[in-house]
């Protein structure tokens, strides 16, 4: 499974990336805006510390200016990818896109039949939003596993990208279900690692072997 980090926060994204676990980065505009840095140096920033796929999105819900958009993002970086919504603009933009060599990330999807279109249209990744429907009472793991079954079904290239993910259990079965990759905030990131056992059992060496001295 890569993880990518969804931040735009260039020292957090500088700190894990040392680490050499982190694949890429997602980012959208409330994300940015958040940050009040500019968003075409923000993106290069990224993109240089980053080398795996860095999603940038468009701002419009038109084909003509998701295109136009889509050409002034990926000149910023070669790993930019192109976030589009899933909409059928945004589908019409993603096989155009995909057709011309151009990464894309299909964002906020909903339902594995969005999926499926996503996947027609050649999306690098399509990004489920399973926290999100954890908010409305369903199962948002359910919606992971439903695209997984499609895609294995007919061989589509397109990775999910398991987004909107909240928490370490996310992570997990994300993983037993066979998401391609997991985007998630740099505090998340570092609490997989976290167990009480580690840090006990740590202790104990440690005391251990201050006897010994």
């Amino acid at each position: 499974m890569l993880f990518f980090l969804d931040t735009a926060d260039i020292k957090e994204i500088e700190r894990l990336n040392s680490f050499g676990i982190i694949d890429g980065v997602t980012t959208n505009p409330s994300i940015i805006a958040k940050s009040g840095l500019d968003f075409k140096d923000t993106i290069a920033h990224i993109c240089s510390v980053v080398k795996g796929p860095v999603s940038a999105e468009v701002i419009s819900d038109e084909y003509d200016e998701m295109i136009k958009e889509a050409k002034e993002l990926c000149s910023i970086a070669k790993n930019v990818c192109v976030k589009l919504p899933t909409t059928m603009d945004g589908i019409k933009a993603c096989k155009y896109l995909s057709d011309n060599g151009v990464m894309t990330n299909l964002t906020l999807c909903f339902s594995a039949n969005q999926a499926l279109l996503v996947a027609k249209a050649g999306a690098t990744f399509v990004s489920p939003f399973i926290g999100r429907w954890d908010d409305i009472s369903f199962n948002g793991l359910e919606l992971i596993a439903a695209i997984k079954e499609i895609y294995l079904n007919y061989g589509f290239t397109t990775k999910i990208l398991a987004a909107s993910v909240r928490h370490a259990v996310h992570v997990l079965e994300c993983a037993r279900i066979g998401a391609d990759v997991a985007t998630m905030p740099p505090a998340l990131i570092e609490k997989l690692i976290q167990h009480p056992l580690t840090d006990k059992g740590l202790e104990i060496f440690k005391n251990d072997w201050k006897g010994q001295k």
